[in-house]
């Protein structure tokens, strides 16, 4: 049984409950789990981490929480970033772009943090694991969920079969290592990029998917810069992970 705290969110036939890992030492309510009003899935989950200027509860998750968790059924379980909605200290609020900004600068200037959210992540698999039971188990992590999506996608070949990942690259700062996370990838991949994105190069982003370990991948591309999911991303995500 998960520790769930805090009150329970409704929205559009998803059901949205926080809960605090059993891992996390400091007692923050870092996690959510979306679940369908009707009836969840229980053999199927799917982790997701949200955006460098998101949180568990944003709105790019509910993105994905309306399209796989309402439609499809699938259990969505969200965590927070390091420097991310439960993660702020009591009470600090900070803008989108500001947040994004933190994230940036513990990326470029403390490497060894990636290890610990990877370890987190692997901490809540096994909570997850333990609780359900899931017979399948899938990844979803856009831009900063890529970049700690790849070192746990190459620890995790046995434990998750599918992920879709993407728009980052490896011409980022200290995103060189993703390159050697990518080769040990063995789920299948489906990597979604924007062709107009002004954060990660377009060849960071071919060389990333080109790294990739896994005998099945596919690079989608959709116009754009770095913004949330359309409806066209949004719709091969589903229909990806679904199948």
């Amino acid at each position: 049984m998960l520790n769930w705290q805090g009150d329970t969110q409704v929205v559009g036939q998803v059901r949205c409950r926080r809960f605090v890992p059993r891992s996390q030492a400091d007692g923050a309510a870092t996690g959510a789990v979306f679940e369908p009003l009707v009836a969840a899935a229980p053999s199927r989950i799917a982790l997701i981490q949200h955006g460098g200027s998101s949180n568990k509860e944003g709105a790019d998750v509910w993105d994905v929480a309306h399209a796989l968790t309402r439609r499809e059924g699938i259990r969505l379980v969200a965590l927070d970033g390091p420097v991310h909605g439960a993660r702020l200290a009591r009470g600090e609020k900070l803008e989108p772009l500001d947040v994004r900004a933190r994230f940036f600068e513990k990326w470029e200037h403390e490497p060894n943090h990636v290890e610990v959210h990877v370890d987190a992540w692997r901490g809540l698999i096994d909570e997850l694991v333990d609780a359900w039971h899931p017979e399948q188990v899938s990844w979803v992590g856009l831009s900063m969920g890529t970049a700690y999506g790849l070192p746990l996608l190459a620890r995790e070949t046995a434990r998750i079969h599918s992920a879709v990942i993407g728009m980052w690259g490896t011409s980022f700062v200290n995103s060189a290592r993703l390159r050697v996370d990518a080769k040990a990838v063995r789920a299948r991949v489906l990597f979604q990029q924007k062709w107009h994105d002004e954060l990660f190069s377009r060849d960071g982003q071919l060389e990333l998917f080109d790294a990739l370990g896994t005998d099945d991948r596919r690079l989608h591309v959709y116009p754009g810069g770095h913004t949330r999911m359309g409806e066209e991303q949004l719709a091969d995500l589903v229909r990806f992970v679904v199948n």
